[in-house]
């Protein structure tokens, strides 16, 4: 499935446009975090440090939704639906770098006892809003 052309412009690095992230906790209740992200062209890439609920929660359930809101019009977004299709630590520390360097502009701080992953998902529906 690919991205909708007209909101490709979200996903480019000097947007710097958060990714809302709604896992689903084990009683059933969504969990909404505000994320940093990538996309490869296909799939959204989310890192998050080992122990977290979103880790947690995306490891046993992987079906998870997105929303991407235009940092300069709050009515426009992107709503996604999708499923973590893997996650790996390989490459995890540079990931993380690579997107302090895309919303900070500059280099991640290593903080002790943290162990980075990144989650691959798969986007399977698209509901764009352009109000």
């Amino acid at each position: 499935m690919t991205f909708p052309d007209n909101f490709l412009d979200l996903l480019k690095n000097e947007t710097k446009a958060l990714l809302y992230l709604a896992t689903i906790m084990s009683d059933g209740s969504p969990q909404v975090t505000p994320v940093w992200f990538s996309t490869d062209g296909e799939d959204i890439l989310i890192n998050t440090n080992e122990g977290r609920i979103k880790d947690k929660n995306m490891k046993t359930r992987p079906m998870v939704a997105m929303t991407i809101q235009d940092p300069k019009d709050q009515y426009r977004y992107l709503g996604i639906r999708g499923e973590v299709v893997g996650s790996t630590t390989e490459g995890a520390d540079e990931h993380i770098n690579q997107l302090s360097l895309k919303y900070y502009e500059r280099s991640w701080k290593y903080r002790e006892g943290q162990r980075r992953i990144i989650y691959r998902i798969k986007p399977s529906q698209f509901d764009p809003h352009n109000d």
